[in-house]
């Protein structure tokens, strides 16, 4: 059984992170609370993005964060990451997972129900569910699905699910409260003047909701 936490799931975004970096933007977030980081880096070339996955696989070890790499297999395995996140045009999650043993957690982006209901449990061990909010951080994003797509995609799928898309700090409990087991962020976090604190008040707003609901 893969132990993961999606409680605070941080996606890093080149751009936004802009010259305080992705590195520096993981550590701070993850000090801050951060469970999972994701790294995403669809305009980067294969050089760097290996540059980045290692001095990211660096700087996490020690921590209780896991390392997801978003759609690149190879990268996945060079450095040997904690996971791999593909979307629904990146490959089949069988022959993903064929590809990177039974071990690596597999995350897969779903954005209907019947998208959820398809996802295989044997394969697949946790499920991106959004965009939840319009966002400008993902290019040729699909159309936001709300609070209520996010609890009905959830609820067609027993898989561990992290929301994502557009998720501030006061969305956390309508979030949370669909049922899911964490929620991504991005812009919330990336571009921060103080990455570590914006992680810490997300952090506490999570555990807020959940010692409330006990």
């Amino acid at each position: 059984m893969k132990q993961f936490d999606l409680s605070l799931y941080l996606v890093l975004d080149r751009e936004l992170c802009g010259s305080f970096g992705m590195v520096e933007t993981a550590i701070a977030a993850v000090r801050g609370g951060a469970t999972m980081v994701q790294l995403r880096d669809k305009d980067a070339s294969q050089q760097e993005m290996l540059e980045t996955a290692k001095a990211l696989k660096t700087a996490l070890e020690g921590t209780n964060a896991k390392l997801i790499i978003n759609d690149n297999v190879d990268i996945a395995i060079a450095i040997g990451a904690d996971g791999l996140h593909i979307g629904q045009h990146d490959g089949s999650p069988e022959q993903v997972r064929a590809k990177i043993g039974p071990d690596m957690i597999l995350g897969l982006s779903v954005q209907t129900a019947e998208l959820a209901a398809k996802a295989d449990s044997v394969v697949v061990d946790y499920l991106g569910i959004g965009p939840v909010f319009p966002t400008a951080t993902k290019k040729n994003c699909a159309p936001s699905i709300g609070i209520d797509g996010l609890k009905r995609v959830y609820s067609h799928n027993g898989l561990p699910a992290v929301a994502i898309g557009g998720i501030k700090l006061p969305h956390v409990d309508d979030v949370l409260a669909t049922g899911v087991n964490g929620l991504a962020v991005v812009s919330a976090i990336c571009g921060q003047d103080h990455p570590e604190q914006k992680a810490r008040a997300f952090h506490a707003a999570i555990a807020g909701f959940r010692a409330a609901k006990g």
